[in-house]
């Protein structure tokens, strides 16, 4: 098995960071918040074995990749020419683009604005939705009655800045535990201890679970991830919720579009993000008319990938072996 290599390729915004591992077919994975490439961990080895070359990229904002100061510089039309230029980089005219979380938003939208780059497209945890619709701040500033829906309270600037950076490692732990199955809020408990939302004069911490880690994180695992947003704050990787009001405006005449290469969706039964989404799951004969597979596995929280390394390897393998054998 080849080791992985950390290196450093140009980008539109300077530096991009990456950790690849095998050779073949390029695979290029995005990890969303608040993670990194370490995210893929488990699955650079499996997928290196079945033949691909595997790239985990730290998105722009993250880790060792450039940090520009602007809000402006996370729209979604940036993010999407940062993986262009990645597969540039390496030496290749197209990939297979793998998202989580604001990784498969990101994911999803490189195959919808770059399909001369991006030949295929697998979504974790986050369903496609085409862009169009009313402004997001106004949908997410409607939702929660008299509590704060976690996306608005992310979009102050500074805000959760002042929260989350005195003690970044507790915080991402409580943040991890709360999306996991093994450790999130029981079905059952009062709505208003649900952790997507900030009662009023509250915290988004205030409802995270604090006297466990999840089974799918080591103390190892959480020093990685808390080392890099320590040395790096915390204000690149939310930019990301500041520009979406942006995107509306960028995208607007891609509103509706389907992305039409072959496809794949994996997503967790006690997901939030498939729950509330699940009208969007429906809706991908339309949107996805190139889908292949959509597997929802049961009992899995929000970290797919990390809580279900096995299971979320076989179905990216099977589905590669089919994208690849069919160009």
């Amino acid at each position: 098995m080849p080791h992985r290599t950390h290196r450093l390729v140009p980008g539109p915004a300077g530096r991009i960071h990456l950790v690849e591992q095998g050779s073949g077919p390029l695979v290029l994975l995005l990890h969303g918040f608040p993670e990194s490439w370490y995210s893929w961990r488990h699955q650079l080895p499996v997928l290196a074995a079945a033949g691909y070359r595997a790239v985990a990229v730290d998105v722009r904002g993250y880790g060792r990749s450039s940090k520009p100061e602007a809000v402006a510089a996370y729209r979604m039309t940036e993010l999407v020419e940062d993986n262009a230029a990645v597969v540039e980089a390496l030496g290749e005219r197209s990939a297979v683009i793998v998202g989580h979380d604001w990784g498969a938003t990101i994911a999803a939208h490189s195959a919808l604005l770059r399909p001369d780059v991006f030949h295929a497209v697998a979504l974790l945890s986050v369903p496609y939705t085409p862009p169009g619709g009313p402004r997001p701040s106004e949908v997410f500033a409607r939702l929660g009655g008299e509590e704060e829906f976690y996306v608005s309270y992310f979009q102050e600037p500074g805000r959760a800045e002042r929260e989350i950076e005195p003690d970044v490692r507790g915080w991402l732990a409580g943040f991890y535990a709360a999306l996991s199955a093994d450790t999130m809020p029981t079905a059952g408990t009062r709505p208003a201890a649900d952790p997507h939302f900030v009662a009023p004069s509250g915290r988004l911490r205030d409802r995270f679970p604090t006297d466990r880690l999840p089974a799918w994180l080591t103390e190892d695992d959480l020093d990685v991830y808390a080392g890099e947003f320590e040395r790096t704050g915390l204000t690149g990787a939310l930019n990301r919720y500041r520009a979406m009001d942006r995107d509306w405006k960028d995208l607007a005449a891609h509103a509706g579009a389907a992305i039409r290469q072959p496809s794949l969706f994996l997503g967790g039964t006690l997901d939030a993000s498939t729950t509330w989404l699940s009208d969007a799951i429906d809706a991908f004969p339309t949107t996805l008319p190139g889908l292949r597979g959509a597997h929802l596995l049961d009992g899995c929280g929000h970290w797919i990938q990390q809580e279900r390394p096995e299971e979320v390897g076989r179905h990216l393998t099977d589905w590669l072996g089919s994208v690849v054998a069919g160009r």
